[in-house]
């Protein structure tokens, strides 16, 4: 799905304030061409097209069409945020992994595709090592352990009593096999010993609809994205997947102060990559770009609210990052033994 529309300035601030009203609508951001010194560089020479694989809805499409709005003045073309949803963000990396690298193509990509595919999936499609470059981190997000408010549980320890009084327990969404929210759920599942089922999904928007209609019992939901919900009154979190709790939501309990489990420590991240062989110029100036972004105040204080932690990086801090994920992703791929067909 790929839709545009202009940048409508503070209007826009004052929405996206609210985390996501244009996201769940499934709408794109862009900006209008500006003129100056930006127009006259060899990039971006065209419009610059960032590709989320999740549907829109989810923590790194509301993250995505954020950097978005301001991205659009800053290189001066417009940006595009395109959503290419299935194989827990595969496709999309994938697509962008073969894009021509010249930086007017970018991944929004997340834990899954980048750090747990490779570890996971016997064909994964593209190599995130040798055919992508990491660019810059967008936020790192605890997850939230979502429930609807008309569950008959309360607190995490009543879930999971309520799961073991059941002869097939209770179901956890995800936003697809493979994904961190699948991880977390079968890490409860498995240091809990409770009967947890999961059911993917293609994207956090529709997990997030199914657990707001009652179909499925729970969902370790990215925060940006279940936010609204909660302020709303439509869901209730019990715990958070983090080692420690949220900046913007320092009330909620961690899952590990509340099970004992301390190595429970999930987050969902999202960063910003481009194919391999893309200019080193040009990496550094998108990096440069969303780090000013996540820097400024409103930015900064959205993204926070919403449950994300802010915490730009230079380009080499996060290829670090990256690997360091990839590597932990495969020690846990090994021990809660997750297998995707």
């Amino acid at each position: 799905m790929r839709r545009s529309f202009p940048d409508s300035g503070p209007s826009f601030r004052s929405g996206i304030a609210a985390l996501g009203l244009a996201v769940l609508a499934g709408t794109a951001i862009l900006g209008t061409a500006a003129t100056g010194a930006a127009a006259a560089d060899p990039f971006p020479s065209r419009t610059v097209t960032l590709i989320v694989g999740y549907a829109a809805g989810g923590t790194g499409d509301v993250v995505a069409r954020l950097i978005a709005a301001k991205l659009a003045p800053r290189l001066g073309q417009t940006v595009v945020v395109e959503n290419r949803p299935g194989g827990s963000g595969g496709i999309a990396a994938q697509a962008v992994a073969r894009a021509t690298p010249d930086g007017h193509t970018v991944l929004v990509g997340q834990s899954a595709e980048i750090a747990i595919n490779p570890h996971l999936l016997k064909n994964v499609g593209y190599d995130p090592d040798t055919e992508l470059m990491p660019v810059a981190l967008g936020t790192d997000v605890a997850l939230a352990l979502a429930i609807p408010p008309k569950a008959p549980y309360a607190t995490l320890d009543d879930l999971l009593k309520t799961a073991r009084s059941k002869p097939n327990g209770l179901s956890f969404a995800s936003a697809g096999a493979g994904t961190p929210g699948h991880f977390a759920g079968e890490l409860l599942k498995s240091r809990t010993k409770t009967p947890l089922v999961h059911v993917p999904y293609k994207g956090a928007g529709p997990a997030l609809n199914d657990l707001l209609g009652g179909h499925v019992d729970l969902y370790f939901s990215g925060f940006p994205a279940v936010m609204p919900h909660v302020k709303s009154g439509s869901l209730k979190v019990l715990g958070v997947s983090s080692k420690r709790r949220a900046t913007g939501a320092p009330d909620v309990p961690t899952v590990a102060e509340l099970t004992g489990i301390k190595e429970f420590d999930i987050t969902l991240w999202q960063g910003f990559f481009v194919p391999r062989g893309t200019p080193r110029e040009v990496v550094e100036k998108l990096n440069g770009e969303i780090n000013a972004i996540l820097s400024e105040p409103d930015v900064k204080k959205t993204l926070v609210d919403a449950g994300a932690e802010v915490n730009p990086m230079s380009v080499a801090e996060f290829t670090a990052f990256v690997k360091q994920q990839s590597d932990a992703y495969r020690a846990l791929v090994k021990e809660t033994g997750v297998a995707v067909d």
